[in-house]
């Protein structure tokens, strides 16, 4: 399979906080627990992680209809710009405490290349607008 190389990732906490970059996605998607056996065919998720208890996929809410599976926390998809080591320390912290700081829970979900957040619809332009305010702070310093 092909693979794209972004580069090497960052593990420097002031240059992550610089390139934080939010993007909101389209759409909004929901979690859902499923035995770890009855994957519907087909289904298109974003992430699946299995627990002792079952999975949990994570779908736009269309597939989650679709295919007849119970969605919880109905939510918008935010990709965090940065390619961040997943060894880099602080980075979250600082983001889900700029995001606690203003009333917004969030689900994270860290993949080989970018940080994905989960907020509550809704808050999603908010959430976006919120980690803006951080990237700026943070420019000048790692300028």
């Amino acid at each position: 399979m092909g693979r794209t190389d972004p580069g090497p990732a960052e593990r420097d906490l002031g240059r992550l906080l610089a390139s934080i970059d939010p993007q909101r996605q389209a759409g909004t998607f929901v979690f859902c627990a499923i035995g770890h056996d009855d994957r519907p065919s087909g289904l298109a998720a974003l992430m699946e992680f299995r627990e002792h208890e079952g999975t949990t996929v994570v779908v736009s809410a269309r597939e989650a209809r679709a295919h007849g599976l119970v969605g919880e926390f109905p939510c918008e998809w935010i990709v965090i710009g940065a390619h961040s080591d997943l060894s880099a320390v602080g980075f979250l912290a600082e983001i889900t405490a700029a995001l606690t700081a203003a009333g917004i829970s969030t689900n994270v979900v860290s993949a080989v290349h970018h940080d994905h957040l989960f907020v509550p619809v809704g808050l999603g332009e908010r959430a976006v607008t919120v980690l803006r305010e951080v990237q700026g702070r943070h420019r000048y310093d790692a300028g």
